[in-house]
């Protein structure tokens, strides 16, 4: 049997502010490769592009990426910042899609926000402006600049409680763990579906699942991409991902 394929999203980027092209992060395709086990499709984040229908008759699961951009603030009521409308559009309705059809379905920092808003959920636009919050953005140097070194960006810089018993704790086989952080935004108020199973030490939600589905079907806030195949944080959730779309490719070959 062939290697399950993972659908990734693209997030889109402008060179030269001319030049609009989808682009993926490398971390993001070597762990899906060499940890999760699949082969890493990108796909564009813009729905006059990918048909969802389409995607889904290919791919055996989907990972959503963290991104530069931030999730629309009219999906959920907030004042505006920068953002990815056509990351937003096709993203929300292919959650949607892929909980309800089973489809392995894993959501990283910007990933695990859109799984929240596609069920009704909110954010906050600057989480560290939250009364107790810490500052949850990338190190930088005293000028302002984002610090050079990617061993001081990617570093685990604080601890995520896991609810006992949650599917988390359980995969992790712990209850605490140390993650980094680079993100702006974060859940203020948890979808309708989303299942809280983590949270930092200041209240910042960290790791959700959507209940009720028949599927993989899980988001976590820090970068678990990051050195998936060392960490051993990131390396468990992205071999239990792959667990998940193995299961999948097969059972689709089943019923096929």
């Amino acid at each position: 049997m062939r290697k399950p394929v993972v659908g990734v999203i693209g997030n889109a980027y402008r060179i030269e502010n001319r030049f609009t092209v989808q682009q993926v992060g490398e971390r993001v395709l070597r762990a899906v490769t060499h940890v999760a086990g699949a082969l890493p499709l990108m796909f564009a984040s813009a729905a006059e592009v990918t048909d969802i229908d389409t995607l889904l008759q290919v791919v055996d699961g989907v990972l959503l990426t963290g991104a530069r951009a931030n999730v629309h603030p009219s999906r959920f009521r907030v004042t505006p910042d920068p953002h990815d409308e056509g990351r937003d559009q096709l993203a929300l309705q292919l959650i949607e899609v892929c909980v309800t059809r089973g489809v392995p379905l894993f959501g990283v920092c910007r990933g695990l926000q859109e799984m929240n808003v596609a069920f009704g959920g909110s954010l906050h636009p600057e989480i560290r402006e939250l009364p107790g919050r810490i500052n949850h953005r990338m190190p930088r140097l005293p000028t302002g600049e984002i610090h050079p070194d990617p061993a001081v960006i990617f570093a685990d810089r604080h601890e995520v409680r896991l609810i006992p018993g949650g599917v988390f704790a359980g995969l992790l086989g712990r209850e605490t763990i140390r993650v980094n952080s680079l993100h702006g935004q974060g859940i203020l108020e948890p979808g309708k579906q989303v299942v809280v199973e983590g949270v930092a030490e200041d209240g910042t939600i960290e790791a959700i699942r959507i209940a009720d589905a028949p599927g993989f079907a899980l988001g976590v806030q820090w970068h678990a991409e990051h050195d998936a195949e060392g960490n051993a944080v990131n390396r468990t959730l992205f071999e239990a991902f792959g667990r998940a779309l193995l299961s999948r490719k097969k059972a689709d070959a089943a019923r096929a």
